[in-house]
């Protein structure tokens, strides 16, 4: 028998007894929000998600501010979202602003909901990141084995895959995984390397490329086949560089191609590298107003 996933619209009538009386028994998440605010919308829904994966464990109330002033008032709530954890009757925990997925599921660890096989993944990408992709491959078949539904470990494997450029084993795991997880976050980061790596299969091959902008360094095609087959090797700072070299010297190559590119690098950037999205977009457009 499955558990009940418990997500609840509160008023200040059903506050006490649905989300303070609750906190006794399991954790509460009580997201106080704007029906109006897109911030508020993406991390209700995130909860929402985490409440059906961890059904039982935990209460996610929902408190509209416009609605329920007094609730407002009495959590002194000033911007929205606003995320209040309750627990044994208090507040222990307070968030402002929205919140992407990883937050969430490190909030929730702290009060023991959490899945073995996500720790599992965070020893192989240790391992990984150490050169040891081996024991990483393990690690993710370990955790696979445990618990299948957990399609983040899925994800991972792809990613390290694409990592050692085993690409038909990434694009034939990855085609496998259910078409939701392939548009949020590590989903689509993936989608934009894999067209990356296709595109790049249709150039003449880096070492090619990389002998041709030496030897003829205005060959803005040879840079900009180099900056696709350097993006699916995940070197974007090379990458980057041959595509401002075609913007500062060539800005009109194939209808600003080079400009298109950077613009999507920087959407891409935007959630897990904000910074880095930002530099990109000031020096681009520092470039164009020069």
């Amino acid at each position: 028998m499955s558990e009940p996933v418990y997500i609840f619209e509160l008023s200040e009538s059903t506050f006490d007894s649905s989300a303070l009386q609750n906190s006794h028994q399991i954790p509460v998440l009580a997201l106080f929000m704007g029906v109006w605010s897109g911030p508020c919308i993406a991390t209700s829904d995130r909860i929402a998600d985490l409440a059906q994966e961890f059904a039982g464990k935990f209460i996610f109330a929902k408190i509209d501010i416009d609605e329920q002033q007094g609730l407002r008032d009495r959590y002194n709530i000033e911007n929205v979202p606003t995320l209040v954890v309750l627990h044994n009757g208090e507040e222990v925990h307070r968030e402002v602003g929205e919140l992407q997925v990883a937050d969430l599921r490190t909030l929730l660890k702290q009060y023991g909901i959490y899945r073995q096989s996500d720790d599992l993944r965070e020893q192989a990408r240790a391992e990984h990141m150490a050169g040891n992709t081996q024991q990483a491959i393990l690690l993710l078949t370990q955790a696979i084995q445990s618990d299948p539904s957990n399609v983040r470990v899925a994800l991972d494997m792809v990613q390290i895959f694409l990592d050692i450029e085993e690409w038909e084993q990434a694009k034939g795991l990855f085609a496998r995984l259910p078409d939701k997880v392939k548009q949020d976050g590590l989903g689509q980061s993936i989608v934009n390397q894999l067209r990356f790596v296709d595109l790049a299969e249709t150039t003449a091959g880096i070492e090619s490329l990389s002998q041709q902008v030496i030897s003829e360094p205005d060959n803005w095609q040879a840079h900009f086949d180099l900056a696709l087959c350097l993006l699916a090797r995940l070197n974007s700072d090379e990458a980057v560089e041959h595509l401002f070299t075609i913007q500062e010297k060539a800005p009109d190559f194939r209808e600003g191609a080079a400009r298109e590119l950077i613009g999507l690098l920087a959407n891409m950037w935007a959630e897990g590298s904000p910074d880095a999205a930002k530099q990109l977009r000031q020096r681009l457009a520092n470039m164009t107003a020069s």
